[in-house]
């Protein structure tokens, strides 16, 4: 297909650019948003970046098809995004679970009462797991209805919840395998395995597409009505990128940080999780602390891996010389 059909083409890591087709809702994702509870004439808060990565425009296209209104905020700055919910009538949020968190903290922060004092009243949210204890805080401390998908950039939607909380429903569009890595053979309902899709898209034709991520199917029938198969889980990833407050993280990308500072030895990014928050810590041995080499090192990485992160200086010999590059210590439940 010519380049001159596409309406966009995104940039993700490696870099890969994913074209987009012109027709309404591409991605599919309309479907998702009405399982979990949009309706037309819904206010929305997106906050999803709309630059080169493609989950912005992505929720952007579906919610327009749906007869949504968009509010596009994008991530960051919670002030501004409690400053909107207060000012306008938003029923809706699209984003990741801990950043909606966030901004619910940061406006009972400046004394808003959440339930009296906003219209807000769904989410969807995507990009990051979502434990069950946080989706419980939303839901019974803010009084919202939240909802997840799940898709990648290269497809859109791979699966949705519906209103009974029971998987994620599989788009009929789309022809998903949970397959055992090793063989690439598809395994038992209820087994768990690599996600594995199949699309017929003439825009980008993808067949088995192996996304990296673990889980397991269901095909029995849903309280909903819905008949289509179920992902009951994300289990966890097959690579070695690390998905952090959205974004995924590489050992290539550390290693990419490091060359630009021959003076650290080794390096080590740590992930953790404290109140719903993803947190990155790197550590980093270098002999001695030059003035400014810690503030060198965080501006680096975070113009390497996009996410903000500390750096902890470490003595040479610190760090065993076979540490991963990234190590991801964090707890769902």
């Amino acid at each position: 297909m010519p380049v001159a059909q596409l309406r966009h083409v995104y940039v993700s890591p490696g870099p890969i650019y994913d074209p987009e087709g012109a027709h309404p809702d591409y991605w599919r994702i309309a479907k998702a948003f009405y399982a979990g509870g949009f309706r037309p004439g819904d206010v929305v808060l997106n906050t999803a970046a709309y630059h080169l990565t493609p989950l912005g425009l992505m929720w952007d296209g579906a919610l327009a098809a749906l007869g949504c209104t968009i509010v596009p905020s994008g991530p960051g700055n919670t002030e501004t995004q409690v400053k909107l919910l207060r000012e306008l009538p938003i029923t809706g949020f699209a984003g990741t679970p801990s950043f909606l968190m966030a901004i619910m903290r940061k406006a009972e922060e400046v004394g808003c009462d959440v339930r009296a004092g906003l219209c807000l009243e769904v989410a969807l949210v995507a990009g990051e797991m979502l434990p069950e204890s946080l989706r419980r805080e939303l839901e019974e401390r803010f009084g919202l209805l939240v909802r997840q998908m799940y898709g990648t950039a290269d497809i859109g939607t791979l699966g949705y919840e519906c209103q009974a909380k029971a998987g994620m429903h599989v788009p009929e569009e789309v022809f998903v395998e949970i397959v055992d890595p090793a063989t690439g053979r598809r395994v038992p309902d209820g087994e768990v395995g690599e996600v594995v899709f199949t699309a017929f898209n003439p825009v980008y034709p993808l067949i088995r597409f192996g996304t990296g991520d673990l889980s397991l199917q269901t095909s029995e029938p849903c309280a909903c009505g819905r008949t289509s198969p179920r992902l009951l889980r994300i289990a966890g990833r097959l690579s070695d990128g690390v998905k952090v407050r959205g974004m995924f993280v590489y050992p290539r990308q550390v290693d990419e940080a490091l060359a630009q500072h021959p003076e650290i030895g080794r390096a080590q990014v740590i992930v953790t999780r404290q109140a719903h928050q993803d947190l990155l810590t790197v550590r980093a041995e270098a002999a001695g602390a030059p003035a400014g080499l810690q503030a060198a090192l965080e501006a680096t990485f975070r113009g390497a891996l996009k996410l903000r992160a500390e750096v902890e200086l470490v003595a040479p010999g610190t760090l065993p010389a076979d540490a991963k590059k990234i190590v991801d210590e964090r707890k769902w439940d």
